[in-house]
């Protein structure tokens, strides 16, 4: 089943958005050459905390696993998961993903954004604008009516017309009360497929995208995943509530105004 939000749980999902939305913005100004991930994941947890929020990673459990970081942050060649380090040395030219999921009074609010660390290469820059831009033509069919598999082949049409590929490992997901719900929302699939969106459903819609092999593999940390071929990746996320009319763009201001991108 597919959770729909009652008119009470969408101003929590605001409020929780509101938040990870703030946090996430006034990180990227920290992400400098000569920063480690570390320093930046410590800044985000004195960010949490004087918004009264929590960190929705750290400590998350798979197995016998345990998050150890406050956000996701991943370098480069990192796709998702990257955690804080104080040997990662952020250096002129990288490409940083910022990924902040909080727990605000209950309720989740989930985005990520790619930094880019001063002069980046030109294969670097289109990776960001194509990854970034492929969020919002997905977006676009996070409408009433539409189905998952919409939203799926607007990202990857659009990636792919730019000779990108897009990690199949990891998807978007439903969010709420738990950071991961139903429904699952890949980044490639076909149209008029899926679950068919309702009113009332908060979906994290994150294109993760590889200038080069779509494979990835997880590193012995038991978390970082890294493109096979260690070319670079990036990664955009917004939470998204599916109204009656526009989709409603949680974690940011002046959603008429981005979807008209």
């Amino acid at each position: 089943m597919i959770p729909l939000k009652s008119a009470i749980e969408v101003e929590k999902m605001r409020d929780a958005c509101r938040v990870a939305a703030e946090v996430l913005a006034e990180l990227k100004p920290h992400v400098q050459a000569g920063v480690t991930t570390f320093e930046i994941d410590q800044i985000a947890k004195v960010l949490l905390m004087e918004k009264g929020a929590t960190s929705a990673c750290y400590q998350y459990a798979v197995g016998s696993r345990r998050f150890p970081s406050y956000i996701c942050i991943s370098v480069n060649d990192e796709v998702v998961h990257g955690i804080g380090r104080v040997d990662r040395i952020i250096q002129e030219g990288d490409i940083v993903v910022l990924d902040v999921v909080v727990s605000y009074r209950g309720y989740i609010g989930d985005n990520a954004y790619t930094v880019s660390v001063g002069k980046v290469s030109p294969e670097k820059e289109e990776l960001l604008k194509v990854t970034e831009e492929s969020l919002y033509k997905g977006i676009k069919f996070a409408r009433v009516g539409f189905r998952v598999g919409d939203i799926s082949h607007a990202i990857q049409k659009y990636v792919e017309s730019h000779r990108f590929s897009i990690v199949r490992d990891f998807v978007g997901h439903g969010v709420g009360v738990s950071m991961h719900e139903e429904p699952q929302i890949p980044n490639y699939g076909r149209k008029n497929t899926g679950p068919r969106l309702k009113a009332g459903m908060t979906l994290a819609i994150e294109p993760m995208v590889n200038v080069g092999r779509s494979e990835v593999i997880v590193l012995d940390d038991g978390w970082t995943v890294v493109t096979r071929d260690r070319k670079a990746s990036a990664h955009f996320e917004h939470t998204v509530l599916v109204t009656d009319e526009e989709p409603e763009i949680l974690t940011i201001a002046g959603t008429s105004s981005e979807l008209s991108r």
